[in-house]
């Protein structure tokens, strides 16, 4: 039932979002079919789920190559850098080689939005973080004077956390070989979101850690002796705002740390607390306003919410159908998400596509992830969709010859 306290225009904004079919559970759907598309030797991944991972045409999908597994990545190791033509006999075509990657969330690698050759990725040169636009058909290369994490939808900009932080604070997202100059500060003011034009023309710090520390907590906790840091940004479908999740960690938190989501217009300003309650996880934009968050919120404590971006009001979001926390995505339109979990008793992931209307789960299906994938070096299946909503390509070493891309032929399902 929807919470009485919002008025007639946020009421019709809930019941669209939450959408007007008939529950039918979480029953699994047809069969899927979910193929390999990458195999030894080596070991093939993307890594996160908010990224392009497709070019326009949903034919190419990029994907990194390591030669190791199961401990963290040192100053020395690379990654090579590829791209798989799906309806070439899955087929691998290195283009590259990265310094600084890490196990969740590889070198930002990414297609260009709008473009059908250009992609770009995050490396280390002579000891300074730098990013490549490549072009994969020609092999023309330009170099920018700094790191990545999202792009604007015009591809006119990027935004980036310090990754050198990052790495300080979870080595499975940031990058060796870059030491933080601000190790020992709670919060500078001199670093935190950086803002490059993706000309090269300009790199400018548009949100300081210590600018966040600005906005008190109000729901409880402490800062106390607490290291701060940003990670997860990720801007609008249309670039009119950004999010990112500010974590900290200090006693009272142990190995454990906080998290809080705030949102921003593209420069920085307008700046505003999205969910203050300290257990922010994996989110998605679903358009413009409105994002898919898992949140421990009063209103109905843990679970799936949509929030309305510039109210901040939330309301409870598929809790029977999903009620487990995961990497969640939109196809483009809305009426369909991929979601995946994590291992379960049996240590298995399941992935799966839900229909919003519909309120129905179609399972691809649950996939084994060896005690050995944990910690650091765990392989999240982390889904991805193409741009034709027919196909969703995870990470996966449930074949035996340790983590590949798979690639699930959604298309009977989604349409």
């Amino acid at each position: 039932m929807l919470n009485r306290r919002f008025d007639w225009t946020r009421r019709q904004w809930f019941v669209s979002a939450l959408g007007a079919g008939a529950f039918s559970g979480a029953a699994r759907g047809q069969a899927i079919p979910v193929r390999a598309i990458t195999k030894g030797p080596g070991f093939h991944w993307f890594g996160y789920y908010d990224k392009l991972q497709f070019d326009p045409t949903s034919r190419y999908a990029l994907g990194c190559r390591g030669t190791f597994e199961h401990r963290l990545p040192t100053a020395e190791d690379t990654l090579e850098i590829g791209v798989v033509d799906t309806e070439g006999g899955d087929r691998w075509q290195s283009f590259g080689v990265t310094h600084a990657w890490s196990w969740h969330q590889t070198c930002m690698l990414q297609w260009l939005p709008g473009s059908r050759s250009e992609v770009i990725w995050n490396d280390r040169v002579e000891g300074r973080l730098v990013s490549h636009i490549t072009d994969v058909k020609s092999g023309k290369r330009r170099t920018l004077p700094g790191p990545i994490y999202c792009l604007s939808p015009d591809a006119r900009y990027g935004l980036a956390t310090d990754f050198r932080r990052l790495y300080d604070v979870r080595p499975e997202t940031g990058y060796a070989g870059v030491a933080d100059p601000r190790r020992d500060v709670a919060a500078p003011a001199d670093t935190g979101i950086w803002r490059m034009a993706l000309d090269g023309s300009q790199q400018k710090l548009i949100l300081s850690y210590a600018a966040a520390l600005e906005h008190p907590l109000t729901h409880g906790g402490t800062w106390e002796k607490a290291k701060h840091w940003f990670n997860h940004l990720l801007l609008s479908p249309k670039g009119r705002r950004f999010v990112f999740l500010h974590r900290w960690r200090g006693p009272a938190e142990g190995r454990r740390f906080a998290t809080r989501m705030f949102s921003a217009n593209p420069d920085g300003t307008g700046l505003r607390v999205l969910d203050p309650y300290g257990k922010t996880s994996h989110f998605h934009w679903r358009d413009d306003n409105t994002l898919v968050v898992w949140a421990d919120r009063p209103e109905a404590g843990e679970g799936w919410y949509l929030i309305h971006e510039p109210t901040g009001e939330a309301q409870p979001f598929a809790r029977r159908e999903m009620p487990r926390n995961g990497h969640i995505s939109y196809f483009h339109g809305g009426r369909w998400i991929v979601c995946d979990t994590g291992p379960d008793k049996e240590r298995k992931q399941t992935v799966f596509v839900y229909d919003v209307e519909q309120r129905r789960v179609h399972e691809i299906g649950r996939f084994y992830s060896a005690p050995e994938y944990t910690g650091y070096w765990r392989c999240d299946t982390t889904p991805r969709i193409s741009p034709d909503g027919r196909k969703v390509v995870f990470d996966s070493p449930h074949g035996g010859s340790g983590r590949q891309m798979y690639l699930a032929d959604v298309g009977a399902v989604t349409g």
